[in-house]
């Protein structure tokens, strides 16, 4: 009897905890669009980098932050009529320090109605290194528009 009273008390913090976390959201009125591996070839080739400044004193290979971030895409993993969304992730870190990345994204649907946001973190990545990740999403459709609307590179210790 005791264990079922502690799994109802945790349950109810759960319960309480949950919606409250899921509702933190960032009041950042600019965001851009996740790109895309065709789009960053395009961008690359054609010299369109915007370049940042440099973060810590760390010496920079010519690219912003920003352009660590070489493919954030939906990946619907649907079947058998159960919805399963993801979003993937490739970054390279162009710096010459150890670094940690965190971003702030979200879904819009057709309709300009947010749908889904999150924040994403990759640790620990060496200079030169590619990273990449997945994260699941609780998105009912992958007909949506990703927005990063913050990105940051940090220095790893």
């Amino acid at each position: 009897m005791r264990r079922h009273g502690v799994v109802a008390a945790l349950a109810a913090v759960a319960a309480v905890i949950g919606p409250a976390l899921a509702g933190c959201t960032t009041a950042d009125d600019q965001s851009t669009s996740a790109p895309s591996r065709e789009a960053r070839a395009e961008e690359q080739q054609a010299g369109k980098e915007e370049h940042a400044e440099p973060q810590g004193g760390r010496t920079e290979s010519g690219q912003g932050e920003r352009d660590d971030l070489l493919a954030f895409e939906v990946d619907d993993r649907s079947q058998a009529g159960f919805q399963d969304i993801w979003v993937t992730w490739t970054i390279k870190n162009h710096s010459s320090e150890k670094s940690n990345y965190n971003w702030q994204w979200e879904a819009v649907g057709p309709d300009g109605k947010r749908l889904y946001n999150s924040t994403e973190y990759v640790t620990d990545v060496q200079p030169g290194q590619t990273a990449t990740g997945e994260s699941p999403t609780t998105l009912r459709t992958s007909d949506v528009k990703i927005n990063i609307t913050g990105f940051e590179r940090t220095k790893a210790y």
